[in-house]
């Protein structure tokens, strides 16, 4: 009897909650469509605001988001409605999603049109468009805020034919490389549009997360792994394709391929085996140093000029041995103290490559003025320093380290993969989570770690190789501590965090948003350092695991039983 009334109440309150929840969603649609009308309209007069928005039906970039914020809006709208076919957006629930992209719109809209407003100097030179695509992305944001709380478990997904999960798969990677390819092509004489952009990627992301779609494609990525890491290599590889106009934006991901490499090879040191290592980016700059020394730089000590194979083992090499040299003496030292002696050995580094400059010590490399007119890469005949043709298409200098920093990646992620999985990656973990109980068990908790510390530095070593031919130049300043340009410790440390630690995926995302953040954003140097720590803050409170984290992070920070436990009595009590 308790059960039967119990569902008579649940659908009443359906049925009374009905024509309201589809009012809301109707009038979501509509404002969308308000929204999407008034980027084909001009939002100022006057071309002296960065991005041209004086056209009439022809959207700028700034309007094209929040076009394709609004469309989105109006699609999950529409799967809410319960359309024939889009149901798949929304497995979860779509309040949630809704919610946030509306407000991701929103906040888009209205940062560009306060943009307009402060740049020009008053809301004088907006134009009644601005005002029409103001109102028309606020109506969905309130609107979707009213609407009930319909989360739920997603339901397990139909099983799909082969070539549906692998067109699935090819038109994800397809989306990513376009929106990725949009930010950083993105002018950096126009902050206001990577900022905006920013915004409406970082709610969009999140509504993906919340309808449950995400997990959907994971469970299509993890039946097709194969067919996944091509597409992905593939997209990668595609990217210099889309830079015809030059090499300036290839230059960006170069740095951003090089950051990401290091962030994962402190990935194992941190990641896996849990040492804190605050200096990790001496062993970018021995790899580094390394190599300009060696490839012929008329500045070296040496004077001599290595092939780029024997460059780069001698690089690595480098890096290893005073991995191990560091490591054997330091190890021994846990938590805070390891943290002070890697930060101590950073520091010296820099400094003593500061003071080999044949006064302060012998001539090897020239001091604070660095090794200089390090010469381009040449492998097999292939100049790296100039632009070839293939296939009809024009590859840059940069387009060239580009694809070399590509291969050099995908090592790294073999390697970081292969590891954690084996036996020593089992160890590290163990490790990690309680050194002595894994000592107890029989694990040699030096050994181990000192393992980690080479591979990671050894890793990094080989990034640092390539590094020193894209900058041409190698001087003590880029290998900081915290310094206003990455990659510096602190800010791979930063990303390691930042994406998830213990990952593949997160270093490398964490690595991507810290370059090019700042490089997008080069008039916020002075205030850098503050928004790095207010952004620090709100990862610990509200994602402590990081952006992508693995599963065991999931379960120590989000744990569900105190949600289940109301849940479990309630079917109990339903019961009795």
């Amino acid at each position: 009897m308790t059960n039967e009334a119990t569902t008579v109440e649940t659908l009443a309150a359906t049925n009374t909650a009905g024509p309201s929840r589809t009012a809301l969603l109707y009038t979501i649609i509509g404002g969308s469509l308000i929204a999407v009308i008034s980027t084909f309209f001009a939002w100022t007069y006057t071309t002296a605001f960065p991005g041209d928005l004086t056209i009439y039906g022809n959207p700028a970039p700034l309007q094209l988001l929040t076009l394709v914020g609004a469309v989105l809006t109006a699609l999950y709208a529409l799967s809410a409605l319960g359309i024939k076919g889009l149901g798949w957006l929304t497995p979860a629930g779509a309040r949630k999603a809704l919610w946030l992209l509306a407000l991701g719109t929103f906040a888009t809209t209205l940062y560009t049109a306060g943009s307009i407003a402060w740049v020009l100097g008053g809301v004088v030179h907006l134009e009644p468009g601005a005002a029409i695509a103001v109102v028309g992305a606020a109506i969905p944001a309130l609107a979707a805020y009213k609407l009930p709380d319909d989360t739920r478990k997603a339901a397990p997904a139909k099983k799909l034919p082969s070539w549906a999960e692998i067109l699935i798969i090819t038109a994800v990677f397809a989306v990513g490389l376009y929106v990725i390819t949009f930010g950083i092509d993105t002018d950096d004489k126009e902050p206001q549009l990577f900022t905006a952009y920013l915004i409406l990627v970082a709610f969009a992301t999140t509504a993906i997360m919340k309808s449950g779609l995400s997990e959907r494609l994971s469970a299509i990525t993890a039946n097709n792994r194969q067919i996944t890491v091509i597409a992905g290599f593939v997209a990668a590889l595609a990217f210099p394709l889309t830079q015809q106009g030059g090499d300036t934006y290839t230059l960006i991901a170069v740095n951003i391929l090089i950051f990401a490499t290091v962030a994962l090879g402190l990935n194992v040191v941190v990641g896996l085996a849990g040492l804190l290592d605050l200096g990790y980016v001496a062993f970018l700059g021995v790899g580094a140093y390394t190599a300009a020394l060696v490839s012929g730089s008329a500045s070296s000590a040496f004077h001599v000029h290595f092939p780029f194979w024997a460059a780069v083992l001698a690089g690595a090499l480098a890096s290893l041995i005073f991995g191990v040299v560091i490591g054997a003496p330091t190890l021994r030292l846990r938590g805070d103290y390891l943290a002070i002696v890697t930060l101590g050995f950073g520091e010296i580094f820099r400094i003593a490559m500061g003071n080999l400059d044949g006064t302060s010590g012998p001539k090897i490399t020239n001091g604070p003025n660095g090794v200089t007119n390090i010469p381009d890469l040449e492998l097999f005949g292939w100049n790296f320093g100039q632009a070839h043709t293939v296939a009809g298409i024009e590859l840059g200098a940069y387009a060239n380290y580009y694809l070399l920093m590509l291969l050099a990646m995908a090592l790294v992620v073999i390697v970081f993969s292969r590891a954690g999985s084996s036996r020593i990656g089992r160890a590290w973990v163990a490790i990690r989570e309680d050194e002595t109980a894994a000592t107890a068990m029989g694990i040699n908790g030096f050994r181990v770690k000192l393992i980690a510390f080479a591979l990671g530095a050894t890793l990094a070593g080989l990034a640092g190789t390539v590094q020193a031919h894209v900058q041409h130049t190698v001087v003590p300043e880029m290998y900081q501590f915290a310094g206003p340009v990455p990659p510096n410790s602190a800010f791979l440390l930063a990303a390691v965090i930042l994406g998830g630690m213990g990952t593949i995926r997160g270093p490398l995302l964490g690595a991507a948003l810290l370059f090019l953040i700042p490089a997008k954003l080069s008039f916020l140097q002075d205030y850098q350092l503050l928004g790095f720590g207010i952004a620090l803050i709100l990862l610990m409170r509200f994602r402590p695991e990081g952006l992508i984290a693995n599963k065991r992070a999931q379960l120590e920070y989000h744990d569900d039983t105190a949600d289940q436990a109301p849940t479990d009595l309630a079917t109990a009590k339903a019961g009795a």
